[in-house]
């Protein structure tokens, strides 16, 4: 039985039949309208219907049904939260979707070794609600934390508003089980931080589902530090305020976080927080330090004298931990204040080098210009992570187009100031295009003979990630026609 046999009603009922030999009834989804929260993921301008969703419960389950997908030779897409911003969970319409939102157990917490050990449905923030009692926490922070899975962050490799100091998922994840494309257990890393052989962590983490299904995590907990402060400085252009953010880290102060947000993105998030922020600003600067009070102290005083040196038009110090938390709540909240403004809006994800952030922004507010479309950014300033957030309506003829062609520029802008298309929401179907411009020919070879090794027969979320070479040969042609992107 393949793939192209299962299209009809017909082989959608046998297939479900034979998943009924390794589930129970209502672990198994067929009815249309029941499949579709599943039909795309926070990106909802990707949408795809799968033949079957499935919900496991436990690791035994997903390997039985990687097993049997293996054997019949039908596509496999896991889905976390469906947090994701580049349709990386976008389902295949000859396939199956796999949930593992009833994955969902912290199995332990070890305050001794500082380790948890949990399942890959677990929400990003329960882990550090669950360490919270030993005086412990989980460091990455993504903005979609309270909802997102630590299963949905590694598999982009989020990062978050703390990840300039303590990393991104790759450098919190001391080991997984992942079951392999061929329904096979195998356990990458382990609990602690070095193991024999080659980093298999780093290689399956950021590696969007194409190469295995994570079963269980292993993940590093910190200290909570004794104490941090926020300092939060408005300034009257972006110039200044990446100028501000380069003089930081130039200073050899590494904080926690260092984000910046743009005069639009103050507004919106002002009017939906009332974080306090300084409506007049051109961009605003969130830089957190912890660490010990005498540190703290220290490094308060000279963030804030170097954003005055470089232009701060107003300057606040967080008074305790409640106004922290109300600073950073502005800041996270930054795509659903977008929300309330527009009706849609595209949300982009590119690096570049903190020494270009000043006149990437300004760009950004010439390609703005040119198409037309509002953009709000928000962006981790520390480690360049951009955010660019593209308002339009995809009621009216043409805009949704107009956005993701202004969006695949910004993409081509950070590649060509040395940065990559992406920092934290993977490639997934929408970023396929620009990989393009960010890897040569060699580059994605070498990619897809990884993904051969691992999943020979191409079932583990097929069409995510990297370009085919039919693909490639698209868009190289769109390209040279200038026809439509899309």
């Amino acid at each position: 039985m393949n793939a192209s046999a299962k299209t009809d009603d017909g082989g959608k009922l046998a297939l479900a039949a034979r998943f009924r030999e390794l589930l129970r009834a209502d672990q198994i989804i067929v009815d249309a309208e029941s499949k579709r929260p599943y039909e795309c993921d926070a990106l909802p301008v990707y949408k795809a219907m799968p033949l079957l969703v499935l919900v496991p419960e436990t690791t035994r389950q997903v390997q039985a049904i990687v097993r049997l997908c293996y054997e019949l030779k039908v596509p496999v897409v896991a889905r976390g939260a469906g947090t994701g911003l580049s349709a990386g969970a976008l389902p295949d319409s000859n396939g199956v979707l796999v949930s593992l939102a009833r994955l969902s157990r912290i199995i332990e917490v070890d305050p001794d070794a500082r380790i948890a050990r949990v399942q890959p449905g677990v929400r990003n923030l329960a882990i550090s609600e669950a360490a919270e009692e030993f005086g412990l926490y989980y460091a990455p922070d993504p903005s979609s934390q309270i909802a997102c899975s630590i299963g949905g962050n590694i598999a982009e490799n989020s990062g978050g508003v703390h990840c300039l100091k303590y990393g991104l998922t790759v450098h919190n994840v001391l080991g997984m089980e992942i079951v392999t494309a061929e329904g096979e257990i195998l356990q990458v890393g382990g609990r602690g931080l070095d193991t024999a052989g080659y980093d298999l962590n780093a290689l399956f983490i950021g590696s969007e589902g194409l190469l295995g299904i994570v079963t269980e995590v292993w993940v590093k907990l910190l200290p909570k530090p004794e104490h941090a402060r926020v300092v939060m400085a408005g300034f009257d252009s972006v110039l200044n305020a990446g100028d501000a953010v380069s003089a930081v880290i130039a200073a050899g102060i590494i904080p926690a976080g260092l984000e910046m947000m743009d005069g639009f993105a103050i507004q919106a998030a002002e009017d939906f927080v009332n974080a306090g922020y300084p409506r007049d600003a051109r961009a605003l600067l969130l830089c957190e330090v912890d660490g010990n009070e005498d540190e703290v102290l220290e490094h308060v005083e000279r963030i804030e004298s170097l954003f005055r040196e470089f232009g701060a038009t107003s300057c606040r110090v967080s008074r305790d931990d409640a106004e922290r938390a109300l600073f950073w709540k502005g800041r996270k909240a930054a795509f659903p204040a977008a929300g309330r403004i527009s009706p849609d809006y595209y949300c982009m994800d590119g690096t570049i080098p903190r020494r270009k952030i000043g006149a990437v922004l300004e760009a950004i507010q010439q390609l703005s210009e040119q198409y037309g479309l509002r953009i709000s950014n928000v962006f981790h300033a520390g480690d360049g992570n951009l955010h660019p957030l593209i308002l339009f309506d995809a009621s009216v003829p043409g805009e949704l187009h107009a956005a993701e062609e202004l969006g695949g520029k910004i993409l081509e802008l950070c590649v060509q100031v040395g940065g990559s298309i992406t920092g934290e929401h993977g490639v997934g179907v929408e970023k396929l295009r620009y990989m393009l411009a960010q890897f040569n020919d060699a580059e994605l070879a070498q990619f897809h003979a990884i993904k051969d090794a691992l999943d020979p027969a191409g079932i583990l979320n097929p069409g995510k990630g990297i370009p085919t070479l039919r693909q490639c040969q698209e868009y190289r042609s769109i390209d040279a026609s200038g026809g439509a992107k899309r």
